[in-house]
């Protein structure tokens, strides 16, 4: 923008292109400028060439762009790819709480060392009220609809896998590599609560691997180190 000194010596702006703003939408978003969940706005703007501050001609137009409430900082719409705080610890919670249920269906719950473990990642992942006979009695429920339950003959076929990979694939790309290893691991600890692995708890630890976007090889390691913690 060119510029002229006015009779205090201060610059006045002569000409230059100016955007001017509409909003179209608005919500909630984590900006990484305030570190935070913040409210947004949705804006696109129009560009004109102006000159001692008033528009004369059309330029195009700019955006859409996603705007800070707070900072007022300007973001590619992208942003709003990533969850806020509260959603991604509801999508944690909700990831850990499958995981949980999908092992005890299938190793069963009649181990309390088993129930206890279960019980303890859950509540760490942010369901602080959850108790032992809550997920009794959601296993139950699950074990009315056989379809459930994964078969020997085609486990990858069974709804419960597909609801593992429903919690947890929309998470994955949010989550560190250490914090995708760490699932893992909580849920094998949860099938070692009681003893080695039954095949049906390996198949279900696959899957959670799978989903969780880890290749095989170190699925099967982390699995394996998980026995080496007392």
């Amino acid at each position: 923008m060119r510029s002229a000194r006015n009779s205090r010596g201060g610059k006045v702006g002569v000409c230059g292109i100016r955007t001017s703003w509409n909003t179209i939408g608005d919500g909630e978003f984590f900006c990484e400028e305030c570190g935070g969940d913040r409210n947004y706005r949705r804006r696109t703007g129009r560009r004109r060439f102006a000159v001692l501050g008033i528009p004369v001609l059309p330029r195009g137009c700019t955006g859409p762009v996603v705007e800070c409430a707070a900072c007022h900082t300007h973001f590619g719409v992208e942003v709003l790819e990533r969850p806020t705080t509260a959603r991604f610890s509801a999508m944690l919670r909700d990831g850990v709480h499958t995981v949980a249920l999908a092992l005890l269906c299938a190793g069963g719950t009649d181990s309390r060392a088993v129930l206890d473990r279960a019980v303890s990642a859950v509540r760490a992942a942010g369901y602080a009220d959850c108790t032992a006979v809550q997920l009794v009695d959601l296993v139950e429920a699950l074990a009315a609809d056989t379809g459930r339950f994964m078969p020997e003959v085609n486990p990858e076929g069974t709804l419960l896998a597909i609801e593992i990979h429903e919690a947890l694939e929309p998470l994955t790309p949010h989550l560190a590599p250490s914090g995708r290893e760490s699932i893992l691991l909580d849920a094998a600890r949860i099938a070692l609560a009681d003893g080695a692995y039954s095949p049906n708890e390996m198949e279900v630890l696959g899957t959670v691997g799978n989903a969780l976007g880890l290749a095989p090889d170190d699925t099967v390691r982390l699995i394996a180190s998980a026995r080496k913690v007392p």
